[in-house]
């Protein structure tokens, strides 16, 4: 109550002062929108290693982003999935070819394959990372899979170096499957989630001004920590496709929640974005993550828009926002977008500066990017505010859009 009256304040205080109109940032706070590293820079260096980590840093990025998994001893380590096949160079060592095998991991049957979880650390440092998506292949084999402990402590030691916070931004990768392998291996019951609570409040205190944000697609992992943590946490939503007028397209294993699937939770990611599923978000998190699909309607109506003679994605009309930026911050939700990639995924957009720049002008709060440099770029493109009325706005904002959790 005292948060929503002293926003009201501010509003009131600055519509009785005459204060001239600014071009300003359309973000849930009125802050610039933050660039997040995806996976480092996995555009430029194999992903999910501390030298794409520092490349991101080094182009600027406000916060970069481990993906978590387990090792067998119960160490989280940074994989974009706990399959580690076609992210490193197991399959040319000898001595773990009894290692392959095949598992089921959210509906998903990964066949002939190798899995973090059946690796001691050790084990796991002995093997060394390969660059994913057709990239770039000449930095393959020379880094090691890093521990959340070592990402942590390279955005920390940056900070320091750099003068500026480089903040963390964890997913929580299948946290269903997770904590069933976890208990398999003796460990207790949400060990993934108190691993990761643990060793960030040992690095950063158990704070919401912590420059982190903690991320998954399930939910009961997010509302467990919302318990446990005051550290920001994030919705994920995904989808399977975009349909040729827009539309989302969901199908499983990627229409809902892996932990909504497990116990018979009927509603879909797509309803996570409505008003009453925002609400619902708002009671245990602080933030969305959408597919950026679902921001912005794109339609494939077959005209070749940036005249190169082939008609893809990059030519899709672009019209405009689906409500969703709107309604987010409406349930004082922030808005995280992913994935922006100079090499594919331009929905409606062939120059990926501009892409995101038009994501930020909506009122994006951060994007994920593989290549941070041009979301650096992006931001460039954007005008941002310049008075102290703005601040005011954006300091009444963040009481409104304050997490309402724990009663």
């Amino acid at each position: 109550m005292i948060k929503t009256l002293f926003a009201a304040a501010a509003v009131t205080a600055l519509s009785a002062t005459a204060v001239p109109a600014v071009a300003q940032y359309n973000t849930l706070d009125g802050a610039r929108p933050i660039v997040i590293g995806h996976r480092g820079a996995s555009g430029y260096r194999p992903e999910h290693t501390l030298e794409s980590y520092r490349v991101a840093i080094e182009m600027g990025a406000d916060y970069i982003e481990p993906d978590l998994v387990m090792t067998k001893d119960g160490v989280l380590v940074a994989r974009h999935e706990p399959v580690i096949g076609g992210t490193t160079n197991v399959s040319l060592l000898p001595e773990f070819a009894d290692r392959r095998t095949t598992k089921v991991i959210d509906g998903v049957t990964y066949a002939n394959n190798w899995f973090a979880e059946d690796f001691t650390l050790a084990e796991l440092k002995t093997l060394r990372a390969i660059q994913t998506r057709g990239r770039d292949p000449s930095y393959d084999g020379l880094f090691e899979v890093p521990t959340l402990a070592e990402v942590i402590a390279l955005a920390q030691s940056e900070s320091v170096r750099l003068g500026r916070p480089i903040g963390i931004y964890p997913e929580l990768k299948h946290s269903t499957y997770t904590n069933t392998v976890a208990q398999s291996l003796g460990f207790g019951p949400n060990y993934f989630e108190n691993q990761l609570a643990t060793q960030l409040h040992a690095a950063y205190g158990n704070t919401r001004s912590a420059p982190v944000f903690i991320q998954s697609f399930e939910v009961s992992n997010l509302q467990y920590l919302n318990g446990v943590t005051d550290i920001k946490l994030v919705q994920l939503i995904d989808a399977d496709d975009v349909n040729a007028d827009g539309s989302m397209s969901l199908v499983p294993p990627y229409e809902r929640p892996w932990d909504f699937v497990v116990n018979g939770d009927t509603r879909t990611f797509a309803d996570l974005l409505t008003a009453t599923g925002l609400g619902f978000i708002s009671t245990y998190a602080d933030g969305v993550g959408p597919w950026k699909p679902y921001l912005v309607r794109t339609v494939a109506d077959g005209i070749d828009r940036n005249g190169d003679g082939v008609i893809d994605i990059r030519d899709r009309r672009v019209d405009g926002s689906t409500g969703v930026i709107e309604a987010a911050h409406a349930a004082g939700l922030l808005i995280h977008t992913w994935t922006y990639r100079n090499d594919a995924s331009g929905y409606g957009f062939t120059d990926p500066a501009e892409e995101m720049a038009y994501y930020m002008r909506l009122g994006v709060d951060g994007v994920f990017t593989d290549f941070p440099d041009t979301g650096v770029a992006a931001l460039a493109l954007v005008p941002e505010p310049g008075t102290y009325a703005l601040m005011l706005l954006g300091l009444g904002a963040v009481g409104v859009a304050a997490r309402r959790r724990r009663g």
